[in-house]
């Protein structure tokens, strides 16, 4: 396969980053790290706005979750009950409810201005495939 010359820069890249870590492990630069043997605290709330953080801890440790994140996992599992659905009644009143959630969605995502983030549009559909999957290994 034909590399690019983006593609050996980001080589070269990698490789340097590698060689320059190894040097420093080597020269004892990590030995004295400010937390070394403790866990990492991976509850990183720099993104919350510092007066809401204490709210947004309280919430989340009680386990309730923004509403796009409970809709999304509402949508798959309501895919996943259509696709196992065999009554024709049913299916109609799935998918109504599948429809009214996606548009919530929809309205929610573009009310906070996440729909025009290319981040957004990269990560929508490997996340709701993700949720989709947690749906299937709960049953």
């Amino acid at each position: 396969m034909q590399r690019n010359g983006r593609q050996d820069l980001m080589s070269f890249l990698h490789w340097l980053a590698d060689e320059k870590i190894k040097l420093a492990i080597k020269d004892g630069e990590f030995d004295d790290l400010k937390g070394l043997g403790k866990p990492l605290d991976l509850d990183d709330l720099s993104h919350v706005p510092e007066e809401l953080r204490a709210a947004y801890r309280m919430l989340k440790n009680a386990g309730i979750v923004p509403e796009e994140v409970q809709l999304n996992k509402d949508i798959a599992t309501l895919g996943s009950l259509l696709a196992m659905c065999g009554s024709d009644e049913e299916r109609t009143s799935l998918q109504k409810e599948l429809s009214a959630k996606r548009l919530r969605l929809q309205s929610l995502t573009g009310s906070r201005g996440w729909d025009h983030l290319q981040a957004y549009a990269d990560y929508k559909d490997k996340i709701q495939a993700r949720l989709e999957g947690e749906q299937r290994n709960e049953r």
